[in-house]
């Protein structure tokens, strides 16, 4: 098994590699996939990742989201201490280019979601095992805000195919995902 560096360059080099067409052909099957599933259907309020040019393509379901009325946030990162911070949205619009260059909402107190208002929370991932550990960035802002979660918010990973592994290396502080949809 490789570390978890080698891993990482290795699968955001097979989606950095993949054709654009091939993705959001695949995020599209993904995303019917996401809306069947009944933690989905569900939720009343869905933390979502604004996704990058080559991650599953999250704009789609955070528009029908919207448009379904269901209260939709995106995080704000807070670098200086080393935290996600919810912020609900109406549309795509209230967005700008934020932290690491990821779309993420004007910082408005007013509008930060409490985690335990939270009823699903989609993490982004660049690989992911059958037992649902995921591999990041690196950073561990994801593994620090899943650890605040009440237990009854679902966890949600989305993944191309070639991003499903067998296992992947996990130490104490990475936490496993509920459903992990792939297409």
């Amino acid at each position: 098994m490789k570390d978890k560096s080698s891993l990482r360059t290795h699968y955001l080099n097979l989606l950095k590699g993949q054709n654009n067409e091939e993705r959001l052909r695949k995020s599209f099957v993904i995303a019917e996939q996401f809306w069947k599933l009944p933690v989905v259907q569900k939720a009343q309020s869905i933390l979502f990742y604004a996704s990058s040019s080559f991650e599953v393509d999250t704009l789609l379901m955070i528009e029908k989201a919207c448009f379904l009325g269901k209260r939709v946030s995106l995080p704000i990162v807070e670098q200086n201490q080393r935290k996600l911070i919810p912020t609900v949205i109406s549309s795509m619009e209230d967005v700008h280019m934020g932290t690491y260059g990821i779309a993420e909402p004007h910082a408005d107190s007013d509008k930060v979601m409490a985690v335990k208002d939270l009823d699903a929370v989609i993490v982004p991932g660049l690989a992911f095992d059958r037992l649902h550990h995921r591999l990041g960035r690196g950073a561990g802002y994801y593994d620090r805000f899943l650890k605040t979660l009440p237990e009854t918010v679902s966890t949600v990973g989305l993944a191309f195919d070639f991003q499903l592994t067998e296992s992947l290396p996990t130490e104490a502080h990475d936490i496993r995902l509920q459903h992990v949809i792939a297409g």
